[in-house]
């Protein structure tokens, strides 16, 4: 049921479904592409010791979040129709 009280179409709940893996997948990228610039150096450049850990540690960090932030910010913008009726229209004057 959605917050009005009536039962989800098939095609609500298939849009739902795919914004829900479009926010997994990005995020998923988005936060290996973060962490390979952060912790990337550390074995590119065959680190050791302290400085490795920092930066494989803060690669981890960054990677969470920018997860997270992402998955959080695509299904709100979902959930308030942000996403155009049709597509390639960007205003009713075009």
């Amino acid at each position: 049921m959605d917050t009005h009280g009536r039962r989800r179409t098939q095609d609500e709940r298939d849009a739902v479904t795919v914004e829900i893996g479009y926010a997994l997948c990005s995020a998923a990228f988005a936060s290996a592409v973060l962490f390979g610039a952060v912790a990337g150096p550390a074995y590119l450049f065959g680190l050791t010791g302290g400085v490795r850990s920092a930066l494989v540690g803060a690669g981890v960090v960054l990677a969470v979040v920018v997860f997270a932030v992402r998955v959080v910010s695509v299904l709100v913008r979902f959930a308030r129709g942000g996403q155009p009726s049709q597509p390639g229209r960007t205003s009713p004057d075009s």
